[in-house]
This record gives structure tokens, C-alpha cells and sequence, in this order.
């Protein structure tokens, strides 16, 4: 890692996934979270307090750069899950509490 990366607290693998130095946490994480919840800086380092407030102002900054690509891989994930859990809203247990009155 290169002295610039060090003080940015963000390195990129060889397959351009970037990563909080010196963690096993990668920046999309922390942007997940960010996003999902609308937390503070200082509440995500609650959710991650392994990380410290200079690491994860540091992931939303890289984030800021890289938005564009960033909300492309988000929105992906999200039609993959949505495709994936489709099947669940029609399943035979669902139906059955659907009958009974106990789901919607």
C-alpha cells in the first residue's frame, strides 16, 4: 500500500473492490448501511466500532468519488434480491395464511 493510500484509509483489491485499510470491511458496507439507515458518521461507528470516525468519513468520501459506479453495483444487488425472493410471495405456506386471515 502506497503512503497515499494509507492516509486515505482505502485500498483497492486486484478485482477493484475497495476496502478500509488494515480491515476486513469493504467501503460498499459501510455505504449499505449508510444509505439503508440515513445514520451519522458517528452512529455507523457504533455499527462498526472496530472502525474509527477518520475510516469511515474516509468510506463516504471514496463513495462521493466513485458514486456513479457505486449506485450501479446497489441498484444491481437490489434486482438480484428482488428476483431472487419473487418466488416467496406466492408460496403455499403464504397462501394458506393468506386464507386465514393472519397475512396480507
Amino acid at each position: 500500500m502506497s503512503v497515499l493510500e494509507a492516509v486515505n484509509h482505502i485500498c483497492t483489491d486486484a478485482e477493484g473492490r475497495a476496502w478500509i485499510d488494515d480491515t476486513n470491511v469493504k467501503v460498499i458496507e459501510v455505504v449499505r448501511d449508510w444509505l439503508a439507515h440515513g445514520s451519522s458518521p458517528e452512529e455507523l461507528c457504533c455499527q462498526f466500532p472496530h472502525l474509527t470516525l477518520a475510516q469511515i468519513h474516509a468510506a463516504l468520501a471514496y463513495y462521493y468519488d466513485h458514486q456513479e459506479h457505486f449506485d450501479r453495483v446497489l441498484a444491481a444487488e437490489l434486482e438480484d434480491w428482488d428476483a431472487r425472493t419473487a418466488h416467496r410471495q406466492e408460496s403455499p405456506l403464504r397462501r394458506k395464511l393468506r386464507v386465514r386471515g393472519l397475512l396480507r
